[in-house]
């Protein structure tokens, strides 16, 4: 479970909770699953939306279901109210929507393992684009291509996978959405019956459409991919699949594409979970398609930061678990986690117990921690936890790794609630007695600064590419802007990857390697922030421009289909590497950034055809023989302001909540409010709202639209014009402390019709 910013800390978590995942058990509390969807997502420890969010349809959340096999658990799970999504045999699992109130009786049916949440995945864009033509076409070389090899996607087929395809509602930042699918055949933007080329008649298959929305709807990324596929190669057949289904059914429809004939699958998903060490069960896909003859090709990423002095600090990587023998106070006195055996994070001659972090404003910090052991043979049981700046402990994540998930991983998010950086420090405590297995953890968003911004000691700092984009049958792709070739763009992921063990390939845990493979990452690099007609922020009137390695992607999957038209016998191998021989150099930028370079088409069909260009040099990891670099500043101390607790020894019975708390920070809430969507005649409209403390000498600090937190009234009565609004508001204490988290209302004013 994991905490955000807000929530009490008075009481002890609990590290056994059976089945149920710590967050899922506290959802099913009926005190929890009553609340509104923001206020339940802050007290478990989730993203509100967007990625990390639970995925919900109605009062459904989707869950994976690990089970004993032939247990009879299939039908039992029906039984006790579950909709079973699918079910995977290989990895006894099924993925199922359940209601809160349900995930109890789900938990103890017959041979269930494990129930988690499965987590909105992240997409690969920096929602910032969309027009007719992408930039991609003339930046790429692909008219001088299609007219030089008389190539321009006949009789092949690409799929996509993404959130949606034509189920948008509105567009990414609001309002009415630019276009439809149909409205896209008409004006040629999109192949099918309305398309005017006679050549482009065929509809975009869609074989599954997403199925379970989250807090957020989707916004179509799919057709924005597949506007831009079609702007590379017009006259090829399209098909889409979500990939918002939860994992193991990404995976299946991976092997969907390339059974319906799909040459080329390109997507722009990742999901967290997905693990950094092998490859999990969509890499495993991608591999497996790519083996079969399908061109495989995936959105390297936009997890790349940069602090200050242009370190790239996206993660951090030690070679083993260094044991510092002890933890934070507040992290010891955890009586049931054995919190004495904290992760050293400083590899030299100090000891340093927490790894600082700054997190920007209004940001939520998520933290992808895993170690090197394979899924389904976790034999080290970690624990994370995130202090603030004196020590005090707001967020964490226990897992049960060894006798629930069998996975090697934890996340942990936390929202900065402030207009001002926030220092936190990530604590990691080994719960297991022993194990020193490498371990990596990835920022997801929303850091500018850490403690350790440099490779040295043996620590590696950087890389960022992870999951199925790492797969040795994937092409991964990063992003250069439309408008300037001579540099990446500064979020486009970091290679290479590592892999210590082989493939996920069922409830067997895989062998480790001989000796640990690197994977030079990403392989090439290709066109963002082009246009499309409605994708995902409007520049200018009638101007959408779609950012991010999920833009890039398929622009590199079109010139891989026009690679496979000219020669398709040519294997995924040789499209890879004739794609990056022939890729044009990036400024002074090189593999572990770009790969080859920037796809140039011709020169890639010249390849194909076995024209020779010297292959491009791998990406290593960084350097990390150096000495530790500690970036100058504060970054919190580890003792609390309140005295440290003496530490209890583990035992199985309940554990002790921790002391009360001298003094707590107040709650807030908003007692009255107007409704989500608010018709008018006119330019504006008077609201009023109404905020509530705990504590009744609370003061409270409003954040109207976001222009910063101001002192206001517990009555607030404003005018308000056309558009979209967002209230933060929070309350400030007698004793001067104030709530973390702001309680939170978003609302639209639109003209009535």
């Amino acid at each position: 479970m994991f905490l955000l910013a807000g929530v009490a800390m008075a009481a002890a978590p609990v590290k056994e909770h059976g089945p149920l995942s710590p967050a899922l058990a506290m959802l099913a509390e009926p005190g929890v699953r009553s609340l509104p969807p923001l206020k339940e997502a802050r007290i478990l420890g989730v993203a509100p939306s967007g990625p990390g969010s639970l995925i919900r349809r109605g009062n459904r959340v989707l869950v994976y279901i690990r089970h004993q096999p032939d247990a009879g658990t299939l039908p039992a799970l029906r039984e006790e109210g579950a909709q079973v999504v699918s079910s995977s045999r290989p990895f006894q699992t099924v993925t199922a929507a359940v209601s809160a109130a349900d995930l109890p009786a789900v938990a103890h049916a017959p041979g269930v393992l494990a129930v988690t949440p499965v987590l909105a995945p992240v997409l690969r864009d920096e929602c910032d684009g969309g027009s007719v033509i992408s930039e991609g076409v003339v930046q790429l070389n692909v008219e001088a291509a299609r007219e030089e090899f008389g190539v321009d996607g006949e009789g092949v087929k690409i799929g996509v996978l993404s959130d949606s395809f034509n189920q948008a509602k509105e567009a990414v930042f609001g309002g009415p959405i630019a276009s439809k699918a149909k409205k896209d055949e008409e004006t040629g933007d999109l192949p099918g019956p309305k398309n005017n080329c006679a050549g482009q008649k065929t509809a975009v298959e869609e074989q599954q459409p997403y199925e379970f929305f989250a807090e957020e709807p989707s916004f179509d990324e799919g057709r924005a991919m597949l506007q831009i596929v079609h702007d590379i190669v017009p006259e090829a057949d399209l098909a889409f699949h979500s990939a918002f289904n939860g994992e193991l059914e990404f995976a299946e429809g991976i092997e969907d594409l390339a059974a319906a004939g799909s040459d080329v699958i390109v997507d722009d998903v990742g999901y967290f979970e997905e693990p950094f060490f092998q490859e999990g069960p969509v890499a495993v896909a991608a591999t497996t398609v790519s083996e079969a003859g399908s061109t495989y090709l995936s959105a390297a990423g936009n997890e790349n930061l940069l602090d200050g002095e242009g370190n790239e600090i996206a993660s951090w990587e030690a070679p083993k678990y260094r044991d510092s023998g002890d933890c934070p106070p507040e992290v010891r006195a955890l009586a049931e986690f054995n919190a004495t055996h904290c992760l050293d994070f400083n590899p030299g001659a100090s000891t340093d117990r927490t790894f600082g972090i700054r997190v920007e404003p209004e940001e939520v910090l998520t933290i992808d921690l895993q170690w090197a052991e394979p899924w389904f043979g976790v034999e080290t049981d970690l624990d994370a936890f995130l202090l603030d700046d004196e020590g005090r402990r707001v967020a964490e994540s226990f897992a049960d790794n060894i006798g629930e998930s069998q996975k090697p991983l934890e996340i942990l998010q936390w929202e900065n609630p402030t207009d001002a950086d926030q220092v936190v420090q990530l604590a990691v405590n080994r719960f297991t007695e022993t194990g020193e297995p490498p371990l990596k953890f990835i920022f997801l968003q929303g850091v500018n600064g850490t403690e350790y911004p440099r490779s040295g000691g043996g620590d590696v700092v950087g890389p960022s590419i992870y999951g199925h984009a790492g797969a040795r049958g994937a092409i991964a792709v990063g992003a250069v802007p439309y408008n300037n070739s001579s540099k990446p763009e500064t979020y486009s992921s970091r290679g290479p990857v590592t892999h210590y063990f082989g493939p996920v390939e069922g409830e067997s845990p895989a062998a480790p390697l001989s000796e640990p493979e690197v994977l030079s990452k990403p392989e090439v690099a290709a066109t963002d922030c082009g246009r499309t007609t409605f994708f995902a922020r409007q520049t200018a009137p009638g101007v959408w421009r779609f950012c991010g390695t999920s833009a890039a992607a398929p622009h590199a999957a079109g010139v891989a289909a026009l690679m496979l038209e000219d020669e398709p016998g040519a294997s995924p191998e040789e499209v890879r590497d004739a794609m990056a021989a022939s890729a044009s150099p990036v400024g002074t930028f090189g593999p572990c950034a770009v790969g080859g370079g920037l796809i140039e088409a011709v020169g890639a069909l010249e390849a194909i055809e076995g024209t020779p260009f010297p292959a491009p040099e791998p990406c290593e990891p960084p350097d990390a023989s150096g000495a530790v670099f500690v970036a100058p500043g504060d970054w919190g101390a580890e003792a609390p302001t309140t005295p440290p607790v003496t530490p209890v020894n583990p035992s199985p019975s309940p554990p002790a909540p921790l002391p009360p708390v001298t003094r707590a920070a107040p709650s807030t809430s908003i007692a009255k409010h107007p409704r989500a969507l608010i018709k008018i005649r006119g330019g504006g409209v008077r609201l009023v709202f109404r905020f509530r403390s705990n504590q009744a000498d609370a003061s409270f600090l409003c954040n109207i639209d976001k222009a910063g937190f101001k002192p206001c009234a517990a009555t607030l009565a404003r005018r308000f014009k056309l558009g979209r609004h967002l209230i933060k508001v929070k309350a400030r204490g007698a004793s001067g402390l104030v709530d973390t988290t702001p309680a939170i209302f978003r609302f639209r004013v639109v003209a009535a019709d």
